[in-house]
Parts: structure tokens; C-alpha cells; sequence
């Protein structure tokens, strides 16, 4: 694919990206493995421009921009029909920018936004007729500190009231404390990146076996098998993540998304390339059948569920 432009990293990571931020990769390889026809991008990001959408001034960091149309030259790169756009924490509760993606999509992008807790009627009725199917919970104290539970709970009711699902993003290590909580949300719940184990425990990590307790305790908890470049303790390719993310789609099927998670904000070690995170998919979800349930079939019902009646 042409070069993506790629913003250079300057600035203190408030006025503009800290000096080490690393930026998405900016000639992802073409995949060797060829998504099924339809197949869905489940978590993303786009960021500004930042001359057009402001970043929240409670950020706890800046990141490059990644408009829609970088977003949507990557889909197009990668093989995918579309994409469910997830709201950051950079933009706080300032949706614009992911609904100006939507907007952009010609109908091939949902979205997850962040809301507060007294979001008027008119506003959550916009964000819907705007595409957004999903609000998201972030626990993790890097990016949040302390999480606003009561916020959350009021935040969780309205979007009952619209239909919508709730994401949450936890470290596993907390699942201990956060799990009354979280199984105390109404609705389908999805768990961001596998719930964060740790990876080094292999696949007897406590933590992933908190996760997978919540999958195994309700049909409504959904996981997303993503962000290997995350997880992982060797490094590219991830061998040592892909037990995790195959297990899940073994045991989930019905219940299981991928996403790129691009442009990888806040990304220390590493910018993954995500032709190569493409081709690990069937690493995971090994028969044709059950990569047409993770990359279709899921995230249809999930986030363009009308489509799928009227099929």
C-alpha cells in the first residue's frame, strides 16, 4: 500500500506527542492470510486531526494523529469490509472525531463511545443515529486512575435504555476486585485484549482464569482476542500469546472478536506491523469456519445486527 503518513512524534505529550511516542507502522506488509469476504475490524482508534477534534485536557498522553481516511486506507490494505471504531481516552467524552469517521464510512463503520453520566436523551439519540452501538469502561489507573464506578453505573443504565453493549478494559490482576462489579453491569459485556493476563504464566495464569470464568459464568461476556503486541513477553510474532487467543476461540466461538487495535497508541517496546497481526489470525482460529465466526458472523450481530434480519 502507499506510504501511511505517519505524524512525527514532538512536543511534551500535552500540547503534542511526547518525544518517544512511537507512531503507527507506515508500510504495514500486505497479509499472506485473506479475511473471509466481510470480515470486520472490531477495535480501532482514530485520533484527531488534532487541528480539527481537541484532545481532552484530562489526557494522560498525546498521541500522533491517525484520521479516518489512514484508518480506512488500512482496512482497505488488510482485506477487511469494515470497521467498530473505539473511543480513547485522548478524546475523553469528545466523540467528533469517531463520529466524523463514521460519517466518512459510507455505512462500514460502528462505533464505542465515552459518555458521562448525565448525557442528555437528545445527545445519546445523536450518538446512536450516528452509529455508535457500544460505551466503554476504562479501569485501567494508567490511563484513569481511579476508576468513577458510581459514574459507570448511571453510564451503564443509559445505554441499556439505547440497546448498547459496554466494553471494559481491566488488567487481569484485578479481576478479583473488579469482577462483583463488572458482573453487576447490565447487558452484553466485551472484555478489551483478552482481559490483559500475563502471559509469562502461561496458560495457567490466575488472571486468565479469572477471564475466563466471567466467559464461562454468562453467554452475555464476550472477549476480543487482540493486541498480541500488547501481551506478549518474547516479541514478534507472538508466539507465546497465541495459546491464549486460540483457546478462546476454541472455547468462545460464538462469543469472540479481533481487532488491529491500530494506530497502537501508547505503545512502549514496539509499533507492530499489522499485516503480520493479520496473519496470525489463523494461528487462533485455525478452520475456515471458525474464522468466519470471529471476523463476520460476531461482530455482524454485535454492532450491525439489522443486517444480519434481514439476511
Amino acid at each position: 500500500m502507499a506510504k501511511l503518513n505517519a505524524a512525527k512524534s514532538m512536543g511534551d505529550g500535552l500540547s503534542g506527542p511526547a518525544p518517544d511516542y512511537l507512531s503507527f507502522h507506515p508500510v504495514p506488509s500486505r497479509p499472506a492470510f485473506r479475511p473471509p469476504e466481510g470480515a470486520v475490524d472490531a477495535h480501532c482508534h482514530v485520533f484527531g486531526p488534532a487541528a480539527q477534534f481537541n484532545f481532552s485536557p484530562a489526557r494522560k498522553y498525546t498521541p500522533v494523529d491517525a484520521p479516518a481516511s489512514q484508518l480506512f486506507a488500512l482496512r482497505d490494505h488488510l482485506g477487511f469490509a469494515r470497521n467498530v471504531i473505539v473511543q480513547a481516552t485522548c478524546h475523553g467524552t469528545d466523540n467528533a472525531a469517531m463520529l466524523d469517521a463514521i460519517a466518512r464510512s459510507k455505512g462500514r463503520a460502528r462505533g464505542v463511545a465515552v459518555i458521562e453520566k448525565d448525557t442528555s436523551d437528545t445527545e445519546l439519540a445523536r450518538l446512536h443515529d450516528g452509529g455508535v452501538r457500544g460505551v466503554r469502561f476504562n479501569f485501567l489507573k494508567r490511563l484513569v486512575g481511579d476508576a468513577p464506578k458510581d459514574d459507570y453505573i448511571r453510564v451503564a443504565a443509559r445505554a441499556a435504555e439505547m440497546g448498547w453493549h459496554i466494553v471494559v478494559y481491566f488488567e487481569s490482576d484485578e479481576l478479583a476486585d473488579l469482577a462483583p462489579f463488572i458482573t453487576s453491569l447490565p447487558g452484553t459485556i466485551v472484555i478489551d485484549h483478552m482481559g490483559r493476563p500475563d502471559i509469562a504464566n502461561g496458560l495457567e495464569d490466575p488472571g486468565f482464569a479469572r477471564v475466563r470464568g466471567l466467559m464461562d459464568r454468562e453467554d452475555r461476556f464476550w472477549i476480543k482476542v487482540s493486541c498480541p503486541e500488547r501481551l506478549t513477553v518474547a516479541g514478534p510474532p507472538y508466539g507465546d500469546v497465541v495459546p491464549f487467543g486460540r483457546k478462546l476461540v476454541a472455547d468462545y466461538p460464538d462469543r469472540v472478536l479481533w481487532g488491529t487495535d491500530w494506530p497502537h497508541p501508547n505503545m512502549r517496546s514496539h509499533m507492530p506491523d499489522d499485516g503480520a497481526l493479520v496473519d496470525m489470525i489463523p494461528q487462533i482460529a485455525p478452520t475456515a469456519e471458525l474464522q468466519r465466526k470471529l471476523l463476520v458472523d460476531n461482530p455482524m450481530r454485535l454492532y450491525w445486527p439489522e443486517e444480519q434480519a434481514n439476511d
